[in-house]
């Protein structure tokens, strides 16, 4: 096994360079085509700016601190709703899955409620706790839960029933089979459920944000949209657009790094 991992390893390493070759070739295409329909003139500058301006402009939002009040509304409402969303949807993901019962009754519940556009809740966020920070970390939590909770249910109920007999059989107590047993089981299905959820989470702060808030990067994106600037529009969605990449890519990261190695 061990020699036929080393053979293995190198052509891993290709393909992860190739792959990360194609999505850096990828993202040139499109400043590519941006730049070109832009110089062109086959697309308006007032409605796509030419890239350079939103360059300069974004560096400018970067340096000068305009951002950083809206960034920190943001980044609180985001940092507030992923442990909220986290705790709720792997608590309820195990209660949901103790029995193969509960899996059957409540995962076509869950996923069915999955499938309904969240975003046709907003207006009740905004109803019950306002256009502030509360209504987009409620949004932000009810995106972030269902991917969490069911990715937990999946995870959970894979495990094989002989190791849970086993542990009882040998008096293992609740607590004991959930660390010892289930959690190193369904810790690769948990932690993607997290990174989607985490994801989701933030996309729907920012939408919630665009839609009514008083404060935040969404809010700045649409503030300067009905004001028709859109070179600082751009800005702040490319601003929105790298904080994302940057998230998923650290996400990604820790999955990786605390995903069981088999």
């Amino acid at each position: 096994m061990s020699a036929l991992e080393g053979l293995l390893r190198p052509l891993r390493g290709r393909q992860a360079a190739w792959s990360r070759a194609t999505r850096i070739l990828f993202l040139l295409g499109l400043l590519g085509l941006w730049y070109a329909v832009t110089v062109n003139g086959l697309v308006s500058s007032f409605f796509l700016p030419k890239p350079e301006r939103v360059f300069q402009t974004f560096w400018t939002i970067l340096t000068n601190g305009e951002a950083l009040e809206e960034l920190q509304v943001t980044l609180f409402e985001y940092a507030v709703a992923c442990p909220l969303a986290a705790v709720l949807g792997i608590v309820a993901g195990y209660l949901c899955s103790r029995t193969t019962y509960r899996v059957r009754v409540f995962e076509p519940i869950l996923s069915g409620l999955y499938a309904i556009p969240i975003i046709v809740f907003y207006p009740l966020s905004v109803l019950f706790f306002g256009i502030g920070p509360e209504s987009k970390i409620a949004h932000g939590v009810l995106f972030g839960f269902f991917p969490i909770c069911l990715s937990t249910i999946q995870g959970l109920a894979k495990v094989d029933p002989i190791y849970l007999r086993l542990a009882a059989s040998m008096g293992a107590t609740q607590a004991q089979t959930l660390k010892r047993i289930l959690l190193p089981a369904a810790l690769p299905s948990i932690l993607a459920g997290l990174r989607l959820g985490f994801m989701l989470t933030f996309l729907a702060i920012i939408g919630g944000e665009t839609i009514a808030s008083l404060g935040g990067l969404g809010h700045r994106i649409v503030w300067y949209a009905e004001g028709m600037e859109t070179v600082k529009m751009f800005a702040y969605v490319l601003f929105v657009i790298l904080m994302s990449a940057l998230m998923n890519a650290v996400l990604s990261l820790l999955e990786r790094r605390w995903s069981p190695r088999t």
